[in-house]
């Protein structure tokens, strides 16, 4: 995808670096059973206060299908990103589909929340 033809809602949009970190964390998130994949688990995770983060992917058709987890983001005050690919971002959830939205969720005592706690920052610093 070219910078023109990412969709301007997808916003904000992790550079090449973030989102390498962002996947990197995403893997590791799914191996310590600390991810949940798919727009509705994502919905979920928020509306039960238990996710760190939200990823979702720019090349999502329609891009409105998962429009409203940036708006439930912002409600709950949950860092929320966009990579450009979900063939990407379903490869890093360990799946061999596209995924459109995925969330790291909370866990007591995680080993990631060092990584977890850089990246929120990283989003963050996005937004301003």
């Amino acid at each position: 995808l070219t910078e023109a033809q990412v969709n301007p809602k997808a916003y904000p949009l992790a550079d090449a670096t973030l989102t390498k970190t962002i996947l990197d964390l995403v893997q590791q998130a799914s191996n310590y059973k600390q991810l949940r994949k798919g727009a509705n688990e994502a919905t979920k995770t928020l509306n039960r206060g238990i996710a760190e983060f939200i990823v979702m992917a720019a090349d999502a058709e329609p891009l409105e299908i998962i429009l409203h987890l940036p708006l439930l983001c912002e409600d709950k005050n949950v860092p929320y990103v966009f990579v450009r690919s979900k063939q990407a971002l379903g490869r890093a959830c360990g799946v061999s589909r596209p995924v459109i939205a995925t969330s790291v969720t909370i866990k007591e005592g995680s080993q990631l929340k060092p990584q977890i706690q850089s990246v929120q920052m990283a989003i963050e610093r996005l937004l301003v």
